[in-house]
């Protein structure tokens, strides 16, 4: 009878591990966050990838957090309360905003 011998676990492979786990919830997160603002630009209605999609921020002096940015390691419920100040805009739409080229300061 033969002995299953256990596998070791490196440090190298639980950090793999952890790597592609964190990306994971964060791309699931993106997806929810798109989904929770409409799932579409709201300047322009472009829907077709959500990694071209951006939140912004309709008053910058209430952000908390980027949610972009470190945003997406928090808990769903502190995403949608940041959520609930934002717009969500593809990247040409967003860059507008930022450059004082579109104006839109009004959710809807």
């Amino acid at each position: 009878m033969q002995v299953k011998r256990k596998e070791v676990r490196t440090y190298a492979d639980r950090r793999e591990y952890l790597i592609k786990a964190v990306a994971k919830r964060r791309k699931e997160l993106k997806r929810r966050a798109v989904e929770y603002l409409g799932g579409s630009c709201v300047c322009c209605g472009y829907n077709q990838h959500p990694g071209v999609l951006d939140f912004h921020h309709i008053d910058p002096t209430k952000k908390e957090f980027g949610i972009s940015d470190k945003g997406m390691t928090r808990s769903w419920e502190k995403i949608k309360a940041e959520l609930d100040k934002c717009i969500l805009v593809c990247a040409n739409c967003h860059r507008e905003i930022t450059l004082g080229v579109r104006v839109f300061t009004d959710k809807g």
